[in-house]
């Protein structure tokens, strides 16, 4: 069985800042731009038996400056949806809700087509993506580009831990994790590897 390569995008002016960014499609910034460019090496010299990307500009950008060609967008790795909570820092939300968890409690809903989502509801999205994969890394290693937390529940997910379980995976921008197997057993093999 293959390994499942983790890419998240490059900084944006949201990630630096701390701002919750789901749908709004903010470019890299130039250090974002230099972060997806310092993937290359480490992606060089290795075949891929699909490279997927979340529909948003700043995935599908760290992808091309990260030299991965073929890339498929995948509507699944999108970012969670924070609801009314995009644009805004968890230390803003802790001013009027200071017990308040993305992790356990999700997100209020936000604008016209964008309710917000549990971390269930993006832990069943994650699994979706991981049954798709299956038969796919039989075939050899996978890399996803896509976003901090929908990632981390993906981690969860595969290591069989339930979607909150993606609040132990603190995982940088511009950054290359791998997940592999051991005995036939998930495990994580690297983490937040940079240049």
């Amino acid at each position: 069985m293959g390994d499942l390569l983790l890419v998240r995008h490059g900084e944006t002016e949201w990630s630096l800042s701390g701002q919750h960014t789901s749908y709004t499609d903010l470019p890299l910034t130039q250090h974002g731009e230099e972060q997806a460019k310092s993937l290359v090496p480490l992606l060089a010299g290795r075949s891929f038996a699909g490279v997927l990307t979340s529909p948003l500009g700043r995935a599908r950008r760290t992808a091309e400056l990260a030299g991965l060609v073929g890339a498929v967008s995948d509507a699944d790795l999108h970012e969670w949806d924070y609801g009314g909570y995009e644009g805004v820092t968890t230390r803003e939300i802790h001013r009027t809700s200071p017990d308040w968890d993305l992790w356990t409690d999700g997100v209020p809903p936000g604008v016209e087509g964008h309710p917000g989502e549990s971390p269930e509801q993006v832990g069943r999205r994650a699994d979706r993506v991981l049954d798709r994969l299956r038969p796919v890394l039989d075939e050899g290693d996978v890399v996803l580009v896509a976003h901090a937390h929908f990632l981390r529940v993906l981690t969860a997910r595969r290591l069989g831990l339930p979607p909150c379980g993606g609040r132990l995976f603190q995982l940088a921008t511009g950054t290359l994790s791998r997940l592999s197997t051991e005995h036939a057993r998930p495990v994580i093999a690297e983490w937040n590897i940079g240049p």
